[in-house]
């Protein structure tokens, strides 16, 4: 039969739209130039201990879509090697873990990528996911055997007793239950995104859960003294009625003492408060009373023992131990930073002025060993260890202490007070009142600075007759003092030395 020229033409056209619809299946459906060229896929190796029915062809999911195929599963040395071929220009993250997983209960496995970082590099050609970071399933059928082994040793009775218990127990609770359900799986979302904190939470605890397990063994203590003392008191209670009676008198006596802290409501708190300043002052000088309290038993022991000194004598020579070896004026008294002697009073004067205003101590220097060793100018300061100074200023002040100079007696002018010079008694630390020299003006009716100077009156001085102690006081009468005479009378006894002379 010989054909036509259209038949021939329309033949051709046809194999030529048939081979074009066979490159167009082949290529975008069946994928051969992936499947045998590679084309727009790279090949990542994963390694397991065991195949877990996983098989050629399945499927490769990253976040629940589908990302590649599984080409090839074969065995190694260590276990099972899975070649997966996964789909270009998805960027997985390296650091994952790839999960073998059923897509139903006839055994349809596959690979699920699970991203353990968002950060990092990507999956690329030629990587491998190591077997600790791969899991797999257990197999369906030794489940199945186990379950269907866990239900044959259930009794049937007693499974048919569970099912209606529970179906009783739940039964028409379909709602309540719905609500369970979703605020269970509400938390579990708000757990999730949580997550770090919760995580910190379950961490920082350690320190804490810890110390309780190292004192574990004290609480365990602690807990049967405790169980001892009661059963202790539950003996006593059940033995002795007069314990009841006591436990009930206890409601009154607390009654007593509420009403007493009311009574003392309005004035205990304010002499609370007003022993915050003491406390404050004791604790700075703390260490000094506690010497002082290490040091007392140890003078009165003293004090003690020098009346056992001689005890065991007889006769007149029988006493304690004392020494009366006063050596007066020696060392001489310091008088530097004291009134000069033109202002000092008189020691017959029996009336009680006013204070001089400032500081009056022996202003040598510190390092002075011959007099006045435990002077003012040398008392600790307790907030500064190793500073000594005489006020509790200068100790918190940083200047250095200043002596008024270097020898026993007050230098400068005798008349200070009244010429406007500086008064050696005024500590730097301390104000200058009104009226004083280097102070503020006296107030209107006030005293002048010379008023000090009137509050201790100079001393009179008159010569004498050394040979017969006579001499004219300012009063102008002339008065008689045998005792200043040279050689004059018999020997004095020290009882005459101790008593005041008499003139004439």
């Amino acid at each position: 039969m010989r054909l036509t020229r259209r038949t021939i033409i329309t033949l051709a056209v046809f194999s030529v739209i048939s081979m074009i619809a066979a490159g167009l299946v082949g290529l975008y459906y069946a994928k051969l130039p992936a499947v045998y060229l590679g084309i727009g896929r790279y090949t990542v190796k994963m390694e397991l201990d065991r195949a877990g029915e996983l098989y050629r062809a399945g499927n490769v999911t990253y976040r629940g879509v589908e990302v590649g195929k599984v080409s090839k599963v074969h065995l190694t040395d260590s276990g099972v090697e899975a070649v997966l071929s996964l789909k270009s220009g998805i960027d997985i993250p390296a650091d994952l873990t790839a999960h073998v997983h059923s897509a139903s209960a006839i055994g349809e496995q596959y690979v699920d990528l699970v991203p353990r970082s968002g950060k990092g590099p990507v999956l690329k050609n030629g990587d491998v996911i190591p077997q600790d970071r791969t899991a797999i399933p257990p197999n369906i059928n030794s489940l199945l055997a186990a379950v269907n082994r866990g239900l044959n040793a259930i009794p049937r009775d007693n499974l048919k007793t569970v099912v209606d218990e529970s179906y009783a127990a739940v039964g028409g609770l379909g709602p309540e239950l719905s609500r369970l359900f979703g605020g269970g799986a509400k938390l579990a979302t708000e757990a999730r995104q949580n997550l770090d904190a919760i995580i910190t939470l379950i961490d920082e605890p350690k320190p804490i859960l810890d110390s309780q397990i190292e004192s574990s063994d004290a609480v365990q203590a602690w807990a049967a003294n405790l169980a001892n003392i009661t059963k202790q008191i539950q003996t006593v209670e059940n033995n002795n009625s007069d314990f009841t009676g006591t436990i009930r008198t206890l409601g009154p006596l607390f009654e007593s003492l509420r009403q007493l802290s009311d009574r003392l409501e309005p004035t205990l708190p304010g002499a609370v408060s007003n022993l915050v300043p003491v406390g404050d002052v004791g604790l700075t000088y703390r260490d000094n009373l506690e010497a002082l309290l290490a040091e007392v038993p140890q003078v009165v022991a003293d004090s003690q023992a020098g009346q056992l000194a001689d005890k065991d004598m007889k006769g007149p020579y029988r006493g304690i131990y004392l020494d009366f070896n006063l050596n007066l004026n020696w060392p001489p008294p310091c008088t530097t930073g004291f009134f000069p002697v033109q202002q000092q009073r008189s020691a017959a004067f029996e009336d009680t002025p006013p204070r001089p205003p400032g500081l009056v101590y022996c202003r040598i220097p510190q390092d002075s060993n011959f007099n006045a060793v435990r002077g003012a100018r040398n008392y600790p300061c307790e907030t500064r260890p190793g500073k000594r100074a005489p006020t509790v200023k200068q100790c918190e002040s940083d200047e250095p202490y200043v002596p008024l100079n270097d020898g026993f007696n007050w230098k400068g002018d005798p008349n200070a007070t009244l010429t406007g010079q500086g008064v050696p008694q005024f500590d730097p630390g301390e104000p200058i009142p009104a009226g004083f020299p280097g102070g503020p003006p006296a107030a209107p009716g006030q005293a002048p600075a010379a008023a000090l100077a009137a509050a201790a009156p100079p001393i009179a001085a008159a010569q004498y007759d050394p040979a017969t102690g006579e001499y004219v006081g300012p009063d102008g009468q002339r008065y008689k003092q045998p005792t200043l005479a040279g050689g004059a009378g018999k020997e004095r006894t020290w009882q005459q030395m101790l008593t005041p002379p008499t003139g004439n």
